[in-house]
């Protein structure tokens, strides 16, 4: 396996930071994770936007320009042989001496992590996954803005422990307020008398692209969309429901706590669609630039 460092593509065992890098230090850095269908960065552009204005919004500087960061991500695909992967770029502040003044660390720690996609087992796709919603809170989107994605998951992690231990895949934390706003690393959807219903963004989430891309298609294929405020009692009473991210894409849920779900048609629709939508996506970049891959 090989990981590309800084500037250059280095063995699994050469890819080391310092211990003084304020990543590992304090969570002070921003990620993307980006998924590969033959050969293709899904949605590349969008999620190198994303990173920029992650970076911006901590007043972090980027070393590369974005043909460079794409030229960094396609190289480490190809040195190790991937066509269907998925990425994990990470930008950190970088090395410097203890302290949270970001002016000390002088040059920040560039990362791509490439590894061949797996794909989930179809049995979560037919019967669908169980979800809980933790007792932990989301973080206030006032002292932490959701439109940085951050190095610093703790409050996810501690989410995503509840899960675990009532044995389900994922965890909904809702905000300060009680309203529902993601899981620890997907956005939720829920049908409700016939209404396709998500968080809005100003409950405290992270504007998931693949959850702009599902919205748009339930748009265009007459579903009727609401973004708001919703309580745990709304999710309740649902009729279906599903997560979204860059690797699950749409994946359906059979359990919320007590609340039971089948898989039904709009999740199953909006499944398809996506993946129709990846497939053009794919083909069309080849047509553009096939010397990429």
């Amino acid at each position: 396996m090989y990981v590309y460092l800084n500037n250059k593509i280095v063995p699994l065992s050469e890819a080391k930071i310092s211990v003084f890098d304020h990543g590992f230090l304090y969570g002070d850095g921003i990620y993307e994770t980006m998924r590969v269908y033959d050969g293709v960065i899904f949605m590349l552009d969008e999620h190198i936007e994303r990173l920029y204005r992650s970076a911006f919004l901590i007043g972090l500087n980027i070393p590369k320009k974005i043909a460079d960061i794409k030229i960094a991500i396609y190289e480490t695909l190809k040195a190790n042989s991937l066509s269907n992967a998925y990425v994990r770029l990470t930008v950190s502040r970088g090395y410097g001496p203890i302290g949270l003044d970001p002016d000390i660390c002088k040059e920040p720690t560039f990362v791509v992590i490439t590894n061949e996609f797996k794909n989930y087992p179809k049995s979560y796709y037919k019967e669908g996954i169980k979800l809980v919603i933790a007792s932990v809170k989301r973080n206030l989107k006032e002292a932490l803005n959701p439109q940085i994605k951050s190095l610093n998951f703790l409050n996810n992690i501690l989410a995503k422990i509840e899960a675990k231990e009532a044995d389900a895949y994922e965890a909904l934390m809702l905000n300060a307020s009680g309203y529902l706003t993601e899981g620890t690393i997907s956005n939720i959807f829920f049908v409700k008398d016939e209404i396709l219903c998500t968080p809005s963004v100003k409950c405290g989430i992270l504007d998931g692209i693949t959850r702009g891309i599902v919205i748009d298609l339930a748009v265009k294929n007459g579903i009727k969309v609401k973004e708001g405020k919703f309580t745990p009692d709304d999710l309740y009473l649902a009729s279906e429901a599903f997560i979204t991210n860059t690797t699950v894409e749409v994946m359906p849920v059979c359990r919320i706590d007590k609340k039971e779900f089948k898989v039904r048609n709009i999740s199953k629709l909006l499944l398809t669609k996506y993946r129709q939508g990846v497939n053009g996506y794919v083909k069309e970049k080849k047509a553009e630039a096939p010397s990429l891959w």
